[in-house]
């Protein structure tokens, strides 16, 4: 079964951190590109950030420039985001998706061919 899992979230206090993991199952993510999207109740998802299949970042949202980080370990056939200095506006449901077309990045959901289940991301006092 292909399959994409992402782990890490759960509860944190403002300006904490997480490191979420995205974990692929029954295929390489050496040649997809990997994007983390994320959902707020009542909101759309959207675009985080990607990371190409030869390590192009693409950002998309600029509430997190300078926070957020992705990165790559094909080895381990895993892809993070790194969340410093969380705000409560962070909080949400975060998936990892994967792309093959080219392996390059879009912030387009349905052009993504594996999503994960999601993992919660609350941030609060």
């Amino acid at each position: 079964q292909l399959q994409v899992v992402e782990s890490g979230g759960g509860l944190v206090q403002p300006g904490g951190s997480l490191r979420l993991s995205c974990a692929a199952s029954g295929f390489s993510l050496d040649y997809y590109a990997i994007g983390w999207f994320r959902q707020a109740p009542g909101k759309e998802r959207e675009a985080v950030l990607c990371i190409s299949s030869s390590g192009r970042i693409t950002g998309y949202a600029h509430s997190v420039e300078g926070r957020f980080t992705i990165s790559r370990d094909n080895a381990r056939n895993t892809v993070y985001l790194q969340m410093n200095s969380l705000k409560p506006e962070d909080t949400a449901v975060y998936y990892c998706a994967a792309r093959e077309i080219v392996g390059h990045c879009s912030a387009y959901v349905p052009s993504y061919d594996y999503w994960g289940q999601g993992t919660q991301v609350t941030v609060s006092s």
